[in-house]
C-alpha cells in the first residue's frame, strides 16, 4: 500500500474547503455525512453552496488565506477551480501541518477521498490510491447490494448497549456473545424488519449473561487451492468465514501471508512447519481437538486435497479450485 486507511475524526473539528464552485459542492456532499463544521474559503458561492451556508449547515470566510485560518483544520480540500489559486492554497495549508488534498492534482494530495458505503455508523470505504476510480465505484455498488439499509441501526443499537454487556456478561463471553448478535437470531430478525423483537432478544441475553445456546468449540479445515496458496481467490467465501470466527489457527508453509491476512488480528495463529522440531501430525491433530474442547474455533488451513484424518467430525470447507460436496454447519470436533 502506498496510502494507509484510516477514520479521521471529525467531532468539533473543522473541515476546510477552498473554493465556492461545483467541485467544491462534490466534496461538500461527502464532508456534510460527517459532524464537522465545513467550512467553505471563497468570495462566492454556487446556488447549492450558498443554500448551505443559508441553512446553517456550512458556513462561508470570505478573508485572506493565511496559515493561520488552516490551524487546526482536520482536512483541507482545495477545489478553487484555479491552478495558480490550489497551488497557493495547497502552500499554505501545508505550511499549517494540515493534510491536504488538492482536486486533479494526485502529486499535491497528501490524502484522497475513498468511495463510501454508508451504514451509519458502520462505514466501508474503498479506494484505489487514485489509480482506478471507476473501479472503487463498481465496489461501492457491490457492497450496496450486500448489506442491508438496516445495518447501521443494529450496530448502533450494539454500540448503546456495550455498557450493559460489559456489566453483564463474563469477559470470556463476550465474543460468543457479538458472534451471536452479528451472525445468528438477532441479525436475522433486524434486517428481515423485526427490529423490536431482535432488540429484546439481544436484551434477554444480557440479562441471561451472555448467547442462548452459546456453540460449542470445534475444527474446521479449510482448504487454500493446490500448490502454494499465495491468492486469496482460491479460499471460498465460507473458508473466509471460518477464518474470521476462528480463535486458533493453525497453518504450514504452504498457506500465503495473503490468505492468513484474512483471518482476525487477534486469533492466535500457530505455525506447524515444516521446521526443525516440529511437532508430528498426531499431537498437531491431539492439540487442535484439545483446544476445541476449551471451546475455542479451531482452523487448520490445508493446500491440495483437504483431509481430516486424526480429527473426527471436523467440517471440511474445500478450496474453490477443487471438486468437492458443499460443507455442511460447523460440527462440534470432540470424539
Amino acid at each position: 500500500m502506498k496510502s494507509f486507511p484510516m477514520f479521521i475524526k471529525t467531532t468539533g473539528r473543522r473541515v476546510i474547503i477552498v473554493g465556492g464552485g461545483e467541485q467544491a459542492a462534490q466534496k461538500a456532499r461527502l464532508m456534510l455525512k460527517t459532524d464537522a463544521r465545513t467550512v467553505f474559503a471563497a468570495p462566492e458561492l454556487e446556488d447549492e453552496i450558498a443554500g448551505l451556508v443559508e441553512e446553517g449547515r456550512a458556513e462561508q470566510y470570505r478573508g485572506p488565506l493565511t496559515p493561520g485560518f488552516f490551524q487546526g483544520a482536520a482536512m483541507v480540500f482545495v477545489a478553487s477551480g484555479c491552478f495558480g489559486v490550489d497551488i497557493c492554497a495547497h502552500g499554505l495549508a501545508k505550511e499549517a501541518h494540515c493534510a491536504v488534498n488538492v482536486v486533479d492534482q494526485p502529486a499535491l494530495c497528501d490524502m484522497t477521498t475513498p468511495s463510501l458505503v454508508d451504514r451509519d455508523p458502520v462505514v466501508i470505504a474503498s479506494g484505489t490510491e487514485g489509480t482506478a476510480p471507476v473501479l472503487a465505484r463498481q465496489i461501492k455498488t457491490r457492497m450496496e447490494e450486500e448489506l442491508p439499509q438496516s445495518l447501521g441501526g443494529l450496530a448502533a443499537l450494539a454500540g448503546r448497549l456495550r455498557g450493559a454487556v460489559s456489566a453483564k456478561v463474563k469477559r470470556s463471553d463476550r465474543r460468543a456473545f457479538w458472534r451471536w448478535v452479528f451472525a445468528e437470531a438477532p441479525m436475522q430478525m433486524w434486517t428481515r424488519g423485526a427490529e423490536v423483537h431482535a432488540a429484546q432478544a439481544i436484551k434477554t441475553a444480557i440479562a441471561a449473561g451472555g448467547a442462548p445456546d452459546r456453540a460449542d468449540g470445534g475444527v474446521c479445515v479449510v482448504g487454500v487451492g493446490p500448490g502454494v496458496a499465495e491468492a486469496r481467490d482460491l479460499i471460498t467465501m465460507r473458508g473466509v468465514q471460518r477464518l474470521q470466527e476462528a480463535d486458533v489457527i493453525f497453518y504450514d508453509a504452504m498457506v500465503g501471508e495473503e490468505v492468513l491476512e484474512l483471518a482476525r488480528r487477534d486469533a492466535e495463529r500457530v505455525f506447524t512447519g515444516p521446521f526443525e522440531g516440529a511437532e508430528p501430525w498426531p499431537a498437531l491433530a491431539a492439540r487442535m481437538l484439545s483446544e476445541a474442547r476449551k471451546g475455542a474455533r479451531v482452523v487448520q488451513l490445508q493446500a491440495g486435497e483437504v483431509s481430516t484424518r486424526g480429527l473426527p467430525d471436523a467440517e471440511i470447507v474445500p478450496g474453490v479450485a477443487l471438486t468437492a460436496a458443499p460443507a455442511g454447519p460447523l460440527k462440534k470436533a470432540l470424539p
